[in-house]
């Protein structure tokens, strides 16, 4: 199993939220200290917003802050959200070719196995990903605008 890119740079762009408490995080902001696409970043961040996990301020001096408290933003959800469009298997999809659809026991097991992962995933939050997780703190606490010191001031609790 892989993930997809937008599930990865959602997760990513998640975390700098929330690594960077009371201030915009600004696309480029993320783009750099995760090293990733900015064309690909928007189209996350768009979804992410619409889904309510992010809340936007457009304009010039615009940028995102999390959209709930990390404590109840569930990993779980993020990568259903983004995931769930991509057929695991080819048996998943609508346009299922395969001759073995009928007999085969495969696809329950797989079905099963994808329940299981996503019940896994749906235990995590997104603060149990960064509260006392200083090496994360240290690569996504954004430093101030002008050249000021970073704003964050520890992990969060």
């Amino acid at each position: 199993m892989r993930l997809t890119t937008r599930t990865n740079l959602a997760m990513r762009t998640l975390m700098t939220a929330a690594m960077n408490p009371g201030r915009l995080v600004r696309k480029t902001d993320v783009a750099r200290v995760c090293n990733v696409s900015e064309n690909h970043l928007a189209i996350v961040i768009q979804q992410l917003a619409r889904s309510g996990l992010l809340s936007t301020v457009r304009g010039r001096r615009g940028g995102f802050t999390l959209g709930a408290p990390p404590e109840e933003i569930r990993v779980g959800a993020v990568f259903r959200q983004f995931e769930s469009d991509a057929p695991f298997a080819e048996c998943f999809g609508d346009a299922n070719s395969c001759p073995l659809a009928g007999c085969c026991m495969l696809r329950e097991a797989l079905s099963d196995a994808l329940d299981a992962f996503y019940a896994r995933l749906q235990t995590i939050t997104l603060a149990d990903l960064i509260v006392d997780n200083a090496e994360l703190e240290s690569l996504l606490c954004l430093a101030a605008r002008k050249g000021a010191a970073p704003v964050c001031t520890g992990v969060p609790a």
